[in-house]
């Protein structure tokens, strides 16, 4: 027999959350801001059972590995005390535009991880849907809730829209070969680096500095990727890699196997710590009707075809970098 809360319990909460994708990694992140808001997720899907982390947060909550279960359940929950209020979403990117669906099907808003979808055009299916249902979609964009993020963007509010910035963006976030075999290696259904490691930072720069007006794609593999964005107030060179070759050599002779480097008009903004407790300031906002909504440039950007090292490249573009043997180069 399944374990229900007690309604006596339920009254203590907030809301109630289910949860989709929680055997993956930034599933952690949702259950500790569900449980930090003092809220409760009642229950969880994934098709992988290696979902032990719940323990640690809501070992009440139902688990399910097969989705006509789980959805059946969220059904059966509708007209109890324990109806879902949210549903958090964080499986595989394709998914997101179905399960965003399936949230608003059941009477409940939608709590999406990065990206919100994959192409552009199913953005206004989905607000057609939140018409129609009355419930709302909300996309998590944390580095929007960065301390060091929102001071730079009041700093470039105060200067006025008339000065342009120039911006060097570096990502490097080390995968080993597990990725080659999994769903993020495919560009069909993760969106290609781009999407998957790029799309905070690029809405983050058009949150701050404007729209795009000139978009050029340089480099487009497998591991890594790099471009030139020109927006209404910077022009902007990026690189973005899963490579621990790329990381700068004196990066690496420190042990460590990423880097993250923003810098604007010759100044690095520092903002490598801070991003443990932005999930939860992202529930604290959605909770309080504040949420976002949005997809950024990198639909775009995937779809470029790239146009080689010319131009106004990043200079990490140019470090040669291996290929896994089952990768093509």
């Amino acid at each position: 027999m399944r374990y229900l809360v007690k309604t006596s319990q339920i009254k203590t909460m907030t809301k109630n959350f289910a949860l989709i994708g929680a055997a993956g990694y930034i599933a952690t992140r949702h259950m500790k801001a569900i449980k930090d808001t003092k809220n409760h997720l009642v229950a969880a899907m994934d098709k992988s059972d290696s979902v032990g982390i719940i323990d640690s947060y809501f070992p009440e909550a139902d688990f399910f590995t097969e989705f006509e279960r789980f959805d059946r359940h969220l059904y059966k929950l509708r007209k109890t005390p324990q109806k879902i209020d949210y549903v958090s979403i964080c499986s595989p990117n394709y998914l997101h535009d179905s399960h965003i669906r399936f949230a608003l099907r059941n009477d409940a808003d939608a709590i999406c991880e990065k990206p919100l979808v994959l192409n552009p055009w199913n953005i206004e299916a989905l607000a057609e849907a939140e018409k129609d249902t009355g419930k709302k979609i909300f996309n998590i964009l944390q580095l929007r809730l960065h301390p060091a993020i929102i001071a730079l963007k009041k700093e470039v509010e105060a200067q006025g829209k008339d000065k342009i910035y120039d911006i060097d963006l570096a990502y490097i976030t080390s995968r080993g070969n597990w990725y080659f075999t999994s769903w993020k290696a495919q560009t069909e259904k993760s969106g290609g680096i781009a999407t998957n490691i790029g799309v905070h930072f690029f809405d983050m720069l058009t949150w701050i500095f404007g729209n795009v007006k000139t978009n050029v794609v340089h480099i487009s593999e497998p591991k890594r990727a790099a471009g030139y964005l020109e927006l209404e107030q910077a022009r902007v060179r990026w690189f973005l890699s899963i490579d621990v070759e790329a990381v700068p050599d004196a990066i690496r002779a420190k042990g460590q196997r990423t880097y993250r480097s923003i810098t604007i008009a010759g100044k690095e903004i520092e903002f490598s710590e801070g991003f443990t407790d932005l999930h939860t300031l992202s529930y604290e906002e959605i909770l309080a009707g504040r949420g976002f909504g949005s997809i950024s440039t990198v639909h775009d950007i995937r779809n470029a075809q790239p146009v080689g090292l010319q131009g106004d490249y990043h200079p990490l573009a140019n470090k040669k970098i291996s290929y896994h043997p089952f990768m093509k180069e």
